[in-house]
């Protein structure tokens, strides 16, 4: 068929090559004898529009338009020719001890060809839908690092800020008080967008090893510190700030962690001038001698041995030696600075200018890559309440679930008519899955099932570009778009195979899922809607029984821990209501119980459960109950002094 094509357009081409100038030549012979004599040409000068002239100058066009058509052919042909001929020059040949093995193999092959097998096949392996991943679904990575944008980071550093992200969300667990209004709107704020991209990259990554990691700041610096120059300088800067303040989390100190001079501060981060008091480890001072005042002498060498020295971060100008800053390490931004200088691109890439040795690759930010992680180091404004602060009182008489201000309305009910004749049913509570006439699909794509979970938490639906940004964030969009349609090409493919439903939808220019769709975060959010506009006795329990688990439990998209904590919120805004409304004080304290099994981290819950037990009169269980809720809180790095634990 192929062949049968080819040949009917060559035969094409060479007709519309060689019938137009044949019908010309013939047809236009006695217009055009011969080149035009002075004679005629002062006669068409005299009288140019005549009709002798106007023939001539439409034959004249034909040619020209012949000509155009035939040269476009022949380039078009000539460009295929040298493509085919590339191809045949860079055709892998069989080198001699291939072509020797290959004729090995086929006698081999001819030899064993009816010889019967014994043994019988090994059966498929089953796997789940969670275990299947496509190639594609893959963030972007570099080799030893994460590019993200704005910067490059080491994977130690990126495994770092993905776990400082995490206790981000464990402190607002913590601070949260159920039952009651949400005053802090950033409570269920998405974190940053390079933040989420660093998160993207290491969620399948293994962290580095412990021991290679403890103590290290990123870069062997020189003892008496270095001058940085170059288009990098200012974006190493500012990793190196990073992750020294990541190792002080990691693995806290006596020591001060950075000390910047204001003007080297006011040059790097603009932005967080004025917030560098909610960093922890943070010093800004003004001159070095200042920084010098601050750093007191170690007592022994154990600091020092251990790879962990302060930094100091100056852009002053300097033509003499700096000021003894004991235990530190000086790194300096302006170029006549007597240290040992180091030339850095924008990639990290630095070689060594007395020596011209390349150095180890170092971490580069620019100031809103640079702001975004700091956001996740610094510390809250309102600090949660102690064990010992009393929390605010229920008012039983009017606990209500209160309305989360960043919550997603629930979709309309359906009618029941409606809703039975669909035999979809998505999963989101606990492990998301699929089910068409109560069969799991499988889904080969970890971005499918990504996709419905993030639809399923915007039932009113997503752009193109909100599902990019959502499940590749910190990629351009335009990189990533096939890769969307190819996925849900697949995803819509496998339903089709299952069921005539369609579970997606596209609707102008917005995907969404099918109304219909029997969805299980639907029915709780449709049940705590119920709860919060009600006075119906026992409307707090079926919040409590729709809920089956977090949502998406086990994945750790980027995108995903809003929804799941303000998921989380709403069934515990119903345990404590309802533990509000019972009379019954043993059912009060299994209610508060369940609860803190749903958020072990929140302090509300626990102080509440343990002032039950109290009243009970078990009073070694209340305060056996808070000192293992301290504990959880130490060994996960939200009390006394911060630290970043990598899972």
């Amino acid at each position: 068929m192929n062949g049968t094509r080819r040949l009917a357009a060559a035969t094409v081409v060479l007709a519309v090559l060689a019938i137009p100038p044949w019908l010309l030549t013939t047809l236009t012979r006695a217009h055009l004898p011969g080149w035009p004599t002075s004679t005629q040409l002062h006669d068409w000068l005299t009288d140019p529009l005549t009709p002798a002239t106007l023939t001539t100058g439409l034959i004249a066009v034909a040619w020209l338009l012949w000509l155009g058509m035939a040269y476009t052919v022949t380039v078009t042909a000539a460009r295929r020719l040298r493509a085919g001929a590339r191809w045949v020059r860079h055709l892998p040949l069989p080198t001699p001890w291939q072509a020797a093995a290959t004729s090995i193999a086929g006698a081999a092959a001819l030899t064993t060809a009816h010889t019967p097998s014994t043994q019988p096949p090994n059966p498929p392996t089953p796997v789940t839908a969670d275990e299947l991943q496509h190639p594609s679904d893959a963030p972007q990575t570099e080799r030893g690092g994460v590019v993200v944008p704005g910067g490059w980071l080491p994977d130690d550093t990126a495994h770092h800020i993905a776990a400082a992200a995490a206790l981000v969300w464990l402190r607002r667990r913590r601070a949260h008080q159920p039952s009651q209004p949400d005053t802090d709107a950033t409570q269920l704020t998405p974190l940053p967008a390079t933040v989420t991209a660093v998160q993207a990259a290491t969620a399948d990554q293994p962290p580095p090893p412990a021991a290679a990691t403890t103590g290290v700041m990123q870069a062997p610096l020189p003892p008496a510190g270095l001058c940085l120059a170059g288009d990098g300088a200012d974006h190493t800067a500012r990793g190196l700030l990073v992750t020294r303040l990541l190792a002080a989390l990691r693995d806290p100190t006596d020591t001060i962690p950075v000390i910047v001079t204001s003007n080297a501060l006011a040059r790097l981060l603009p932005s967080v001038a004025e917030s560098a008091a909610t960093i922890p480890g943070l010093h800004v001072v003004d001159t070095l001698e200042q920084a010098a005042a601050l750093l007191a002498p170690p007592p022994t060498s154990a600091i020092a041995d251990r790879g962990i020295p302060s930094l100091v971060l100056t852009a002053e100008p300097a033509t003499a030696a700096p000021p003894s800053l004991p235990g530190a390490r000086v790194v300096a931004l302006d170029a006549g600075a007597p240290l040992p200088t180091w030339r850095v691109d924008r990639h990290g890439h630095t070689v060594d200018y007395q020596t011209g040795r390349p150095r180890p690759r170092m971490c580069v930010l620019d100031s809103t890559a640079a702001a975004d992680l700091l956001a996740v180091l610094a510390q809250p404004a309102t600090a949660a309440p102690g064990p010992a602060v009393p929390v605010r009182p229920i008012d039983r008489a009017k606990a209500r679930i209160p309305r989360q201000a960043s919550r997603i309305p629930p979709p309309t009910p359906q009618r029941p008519t409606e809703t039975a004749a669909t035999t979809a049913q998505l999963r989101v509570l606990d492990r998301p899955a699929l089910l068409i006439d109560s069969k799991e699909v499988t889904i080969r794509r970890s971005a499918a099932l990504q996709i419905l979970v993030f639809l399923a938490v915007h039932p009113d639906g997503a752009t193109t570009t909100q599902l990019i940004h959502a499940l590749w964030p910190g990629l351009p969009a335009h990189t990533v778009t096939g890769r969307l349609y190819t996925t849900l090409s697949d995803l819509r493919s496998t339903i089709r195979a299952t069921s005539a439903e369609q579970v997606i939808v596209h609707t102008e220019d917005r995907y969404h899922l099918d109304p219909r769709t029997d969805v299980d975060l639907w029915r709780l959010q449709a049940a705590a809607h119920h709860s919060a506009t009600t006075d119906a006795p026992g409307s707090w329990q079926a919040v409590i029984d729709a809920y089956t688990g977090d949502l998406a439990a086990g994945h750790t998209w980027p995108w995903i821990d809003p929804p799941r904590e303000a998921t989380r919120r709403l069934v515990l805004d119903a345990h404590t209501n309802a533990a509000a409304a019972q009379t019954d004080p043993h059912e009060r304290l299994r209610l508060l119980q369940a609860a803190i099994r749903i958020d072990p981290y929140n302090q509300q819950l626990h102080q509440l459960t343990a002032d039950q037990l109290n009243a009970l009169g078990d009073s070694a269980a209340a305060a056996d109950l808070l000192h293992t809720h301290r504990q959880r809180l130490r060994l996960a790095g939200i009390l006394d002094q911060p630290m970043i634990t990598v899972r």
